[in-house]
């Protein structure tokens, strides 16, 4: 299959050249000349416009930084000018009401779009173990799941247009929440003399246990290996889960729902940030829970 990739960061240029190794052909585009070139090395045909990108695509990905560049490309890049009947995925973490909204554009100029947010960061979007969740109409899921399958272990279709967004904001709030937590324990713990690996061989099999201690233990020669084990370099910068929090935020506002939990988990990762730490891996947090 001919695809169009859009947006080719960390995230984006592994899922690129893991399509390559599904088979497909993928033709893809970035602003950065440094993402071609890497997308060049991993098989991509790089191209120098959106326009070229699409040109001749039986499906377009993209992983862009926020909602209002999707609804741009999409709107004035890509509707009209991918051949009528392609298949559309985004891939990035945006509002729900962009989704939708980009979604329903999509459908009046004659193309299913999905919208399939991700989670497993850059280490599964490399190794091609990413999780999906997928927001669309039943067939346009049907069309996308051999394409994200490629790229991921786990694709679901979480419901309609917008449920793919829903699902992963909520999804990241409870592991900002999770990871707060688990840091706090850790310190509280080393505080009472235990040793961390003994607490990690306790909690990761007992009722405390959860993904930020058994996958991404924030303690370092803890547990499997983690960006803990980096100087917190790599995996899944502070930014991006403060732009996350935003966004779940929001959408719970709008919801009408009050999540105490994530407004707080949003505070301390905004002082983190502010403190110099934003490009940090979010775990490095532990370091002020002391």
């Amino acid at each position: 299959m001919k695809i169009a990739f859009i947006g080719l960061g960390n995230m984006g240029g592994g899922m690129a050249a893991n399509l390559v190794k599904a088979g497909h052909a993928v033709s893809a585009f970035d602003l950065s000349a440094g993402a071609l070139e890497r997308a060049s090395a991993s098989g991509c045909t790089p191209c120098k416009t959106v326009a070229e990108a699409v040109a001749g695509a039986e499906a377009v990905v993209s992983m862009l930084p926020n909602g209002k560049i999707v609804d741009s490309v999409y709107g004035e890049e890509v509707l009209g000018k991918a051949p009528a009947g392609a298949l559309l995925l985004d891939c990035s973490t945006i509002d729900v009401a962009t989704a939708r909204k980009v979604a329903e554009a999509a459908q009046h100029a004659g193309y299913a779009m999905v919208d399939a947010p991700v989670s497993g960061g850059i280490a599964a979007a490399a190794a091609g173990t990413l999780t999906f969740m997928v927001g669309g109409r039943g067939e346009a899921f049907a069309r996308a799941q051999p394409i994200l399958a490629a790229m991921g272990k786990t694709v679901i279709h979480a419901g309609e247009s917008g449920a793919g967004q829903a699902a992963k904001l909520c999804n990241n709030m409870l592991l900002a929440i999770h990871m707060i937590g688990t840091c706090e324990a850790f310190a509280m713990a080393q505080k009472l003399g235990l040793d961390p690996q003994t607490f990690y061989d306790i909690s990761s099999v007992s009722s405390g246990q959860n993904w930020s201690i058994t996958s991404y233990c924030p303690v370092p020669g803890v547990g499997p290996t983690s960006p803990a084990d980096n100087n917190y370099e790599g995996g899944f910068a502070t930014a991006l889960m403060l732009k996350d929090l935003t966004l779940a935020l929001a959408a719970a506002e709008e919801a009408g729902v009050d999540p105490a939990m994530g407004k707080r988990a949003r505070e301390l990762y905004d002082a983190f940030a502010n403190a110099g730490n934003a490009g940090r891996d979010f775990s490095a947090i532990i370091e002020t829970l002391g």
